[in-house]
C-alpha cells in the first residue's frame, strides 16, 4: 500500500508498505485512530493515544487540530484502506513539507511553521 509518512521536525516521504495491522501500529507507534479531514477518498491514520503520550507534536491537520508523533495518509476504497495516488502525495507532501512547531500556552496551541 502506497502511503505518505509525516514524521515530527522532518519533511513526509512516500513508502510502500504490507497492508497490515501491525505495520499501520508501527508506524504510528501504537494503536491506530483514523481521522478523515478531507473532502476526498484519504484518510489519516495517527496514534490513538497521542494526544496523552510523551510524543513530540507533529502538524496540525485541517478540520481535526493538533497530532502528536508520527502520523500517515492512505487513500480510502468502499470499505478499506489502499494506495494514495500520485496526485494526492504530490498534493499532501506539498501541504505539510514544512515542518511545524506547535507551542501550548495558555490561550491555546500556537503553531509555527518552519521553512528552511
Amino acid at each position: 500500500m502506497k502511503i505518505l509518512i509525516c514524521e515530527p521536525s522532518k519533511h513526509p516521504y512516500e513508502r510502500d508498505i504490507e497492508h497490515t495491522l501491525e505495520n499501520l501500529q508501527r508506524i504510528v507507534g501504537g494503536y491506530i485512530q483514523v481521522i478523515y479531514p478531507y473532502d476526498e477518498q484519504v484518510a489519516v491514520i495517527c496514534n490513538e493515544d497521542g494526544l496523552f503520550l510523551d510524543l513530540e507534536w507533529n502538524r496540525v491537520v485541517e478540520k481535526y487540530g493538533p497530532i502528536k508523533g508520527t502520523f500517515f495518509m492512505c487513500g480510502l476504497d468502499f470499505d478499506d484502506f489502499c494506495d494514495l495516488t500520485d496526485e494526492q502525495i504530490e498534493r499532501y507532501k506539498k501541504r505539510f513539507w514544512n515542518p511545524e512547531m506547535l507551542i501550548p500556552t495558555p490561550d491555546g496551541m500556537v503553531q509555527v511553521v518552519l521553512t528552511e
